[in-house]
């Protein structure tokens, strides 16, 4: 009897449980949103990390050693070209320089001493020719005798003597004016040099010596640096592959003319925000880096209000156009194994088909084959399909899905 109980009650368990499984609803196809491919004109960018330099950065050096008594300047400051900058101490080059001033006072007026020894050796020669003069015709008429005529000759070649002294002692004296402003110029030019001056418009970097530094024209760290931001240099790198794309996808017979026909660039800054001035590539080295295997180019950019500054870093965007490109959206894609992935909607069934990807812009894929205009595509949510998942589809607006993609950085 007990047997008879658990036998029965196994196939009441048994009917029970058949009866559930026969009433489980059958599993309909699944819903997925759906969008069309669409050929659109669209900019993607090629992005180089860049660092930022002033059109032109001059170190600030002293030209003379001497400790700095001021300065004149801070960090940061606009100073224009030959403004002061910081002073050197001057106490004994003032005095040098009065002492060689002094020296000039004294060498001009030898050269005054040495011009009246001169006119009056001038004046003794005039007076001993007038008498030679006076008598030569006399000792020809025998009127006097020969001596007194000799005598005068003789004070003549005297005098003249004298002259030839005192021109030779005027130039001397000359000479040594020439020597003694020499002299003051140059210890004028040391007290000039302890005033340490801009050697061009621009901002003052960071001012490495302060007040009771000693400073020299040797020293390996220059007192500052200042920088013209007028406009502004950012340098940045290709490795030769890209280089040799670049060549090859630019316009131009020459590198000249290619740099010509380049877009304007942007500029990221280091908190994420597109300066708001264009920039235009300039110049590229002439060689691979044989170190890095890289070239460089160099981009300038205006700087109008002074924002960027000397040492500023940041990425270079340089613009692609892509005209009339095959696209979808960016979560329409799967990425397994380095192949890249999409669902077509054919017949209700969702078909996986691989793409070759040519860019990602603005949330969106270019496709360069595996896909055709018009064709339906699964929109998101392809993680969870395989091929031969029966769908159902839920058309979607494309810049609907591409705008409601946000950045997780």
């Amino acid at each position: 009897m007990k047997n008879k109980i658990i036998l029965l009650s196994f196939s009441v368990l048994s009917v029970l449980s058949c009866k559930k499984k026969d009433e489980r609803p059958a599993q309909g196809p699944k819903v997925v949103s759906t969008v069309v491919v669409e050929n659109r004109n669209v900019v993607g960018y090629s992005a180089f990390p860049a660092s930022i330099e002033g059109r032109v950065n001059n170190d600030v050096r002293a030209k003379m050693s001497g400790y700095i008594t001021q300065v004149l300047v801070d960090e940061g400051q606009y100073v224009t070209k030959g403004q002061p900058l910081f002073r050197l101490e001057t106490n004994a080059l003032s005095q040098s320089a009065n002492a060689a001033k002094a020296g000039v006072g004294a060498a001009q007026s030898s050269v005054a001493a040495s011009d009246a020894n001169v006119k009056a050796a001038q004046s003794a020669v005039s007076a001993a020719q007038v008498e030679v003069n006076k008598l030569k015709p006399l000792v020809e008429k025998n009127i006097i005798s020969s001596v007194q005529l000799q005598t005068a000759q003789a004070n003549l070649a005297r005098a003249q003597a004298q002259v030839a002294q005192a021109v030779a002692a005027k130039q001397q004296a000359s000479a040594g004016v020439a020597q003694a402003q020499a002299n003051y110029q140059g210890a004028q030019a040391n007290v000039d040099y302890s005033v340490i001056r801009a050697p061009i418009s621009g901002t003052i970097g960071k001012i490495n010596f302060r007040t009771g530094s000693l400073v020299g024209p040797g020293d390996p760290m220059p007192i500052s640096t200042v920088s013209d931001t007028s406009e502004l240099y950012a340098y940045f790198s290709m490795n030769e592959k890209e280089y040799l794309d670049f060549l090859k996808n630019s316009k131009g017979a020459t590198i000249p003319e290619k740099i010509k026909n380049m877009p304007a660039v942007e500029l990221v800054l280091a908190n994420g925000d597109v300066y708001a001035e264009k920039g235009y590539i300039k110049a590229i080295t002439g060689q691979i880096d044989a170190a890095t295997g890289s070239i460089q180019f160099r981009v300038s950019f205006p700087n109008p209000n002074k924002l960027l500054s000397n040492g500023n870093s940041g990425t270079i965007r340089i613009p692609i156009t892509y005209d009339n490109a095959l696209v979808i959206p960016e979560s329409a894609t799967i990425e397994q194994q380095g192949l890249v992935y999409i669902y077509k909607v054919e017949k209700d069934t969702a078909k996986s088909t691989v793409i070759s990807v040519i860019d990602r812009v603005n949330n969106m894929v270019v496709i360069k084959e595996g896909a055709v205009k018009g064709e339906v595509v699964v929109a998101e949510g392809v993680g969870t399909l395989k091929t031969g998942t029966p769908v159902k589809a839920q058309p979607k607006k494309f810049d609907d899905l591409i705008n409601a993609i946000k950045p997780i950085f």
